[in-house]
């Protein structure tokens, strides 16, 4: 009801035996709780934190503009109302890697499955992005080591994003990846791979759970889940999809309520009010207090 059901500990758990079953884990990302408790509703796996949305939901670029904390607060607030382990994008840990620490012991806080951090310098830019660039492998790998000494519950993921991909080509792209995993993490994002050819190669070289960021309007295929699966991929990542549909909708929303006056005519692509207040539970809500759930909806809410 107010909270989760599982605990932190719980949902780290579930994660690691997720990636080390075999099957594809498929990961939405939240925009907000309330669309978390959908994507548990929904069936899948687990919950994904992305740093592009927690910035753009404070009218922000991606560029590493949010801090440590405020992505906490909010990652605290989805992992509160969900049974799914959760993954956050901590972009590249907030700074050197006293701050990378600092970051993982934030993350752990929060009550999150896991977290990567990436290899660009700051200010970051989307991975799907040209002109990135990179810090030195030493450097990032002591960011990895920073995150993997200040982690005090060894079930927190810990995963190392590289987006050398794009800058330095997939060779170095692997060949960071295998420091990093040296270094201690526990899996691996290549970010931006241009083709299916070049996640298999990745599959092949590197021997750790993998992620493939399925981003729309980005340097590679959408691949499917089967697809995904069949290469060895651990996590299939749809990091924007609910944002860019909701807001997609907001748009198309504020345009007809401009043009025509009323939203009498949107009234068929609304969630209605009694499907909200069944996810919110109500009825669970008036189980405590009567007085909570005791009204009548109208006809047709």
């Amino acid at each position: 009801m107010l909270h989760t059901r599982t605990t932190p500990a719980d949902r780290r758990r579930a994660f690691r035996e997720q990636l080390a079953s075999g099957r594809l884990v498929r990961m939405p990302g939240a925009v907000n709780p309330y669309s978390a408790r959908l994507i548990q509703e929904a069936g899948f796996e687990a919950v994904y934190l992305s740093g592009a949305v927690l910035a753009a939901e404070l009218a922000l670029p991606d560029i590493g503009l949010t801090s440590s904390t405020e992505i906490a607060a909010r990652a605290q607030q989805i992992a509160r109302v969900t049974d799914l382990p959760a993954l956050i994008d901590a972009d590249t840990g907030f700074g050197e890697p006293m701050n990378a620490a600092r970051t993982v012991q934030l993350m752990e806080d929060a009550g999150l499955a896991g977290l990567h951090l990436e290899d660009q310098v700051n200010p970051k830019r989307c991975g799907h992005l040209d002109g990135k660039t990179l810090v030195g492998r030493a450097e990032m790998v002591r960011k990895v080591r920073a995150a993997v000494d200040a982690r005090r519950d060894p079930g927190f993921l810990l995963m190392a994003r590289t987006d050398a991909r794009g800058p330095e080509g997939l060779k170095e792209a692997i060949d960071r990846a295998k420091a990093y995993v040296d270094a201690g993490a526990d899996a691996v994002f290549p970010e931006a791979l241009a083709h299916e050819g070049e996640f298999e190669a990745f599959r092949a070289a590197v021997d750790v759970p993998l992620l493939a960021n399925m981003t729309e309007f980005g340097k590679g295929p959408l691949l499917d889940a089967a697809a995904l699966e069949n290469l060895g991929y651990n996590i299939a990542l749809y990091p924007v999809t609910l944002f860019r549909l909701a807001m997609g909708a907001v748009e198309d929303g504020l345009r007809t309520l401009a043009a025509d006056g009323t939203q009498q005519a949107l009234l068929p692509r609304m969630q209605t009010r009694s499907r909200l207040y069944d996810v919110l539970g109500y009825e669970e809500y008036g189980a405590f207090d009567s007085a909570v759930f005791d009204f009548t909806l109208p006809p047709g809410a």
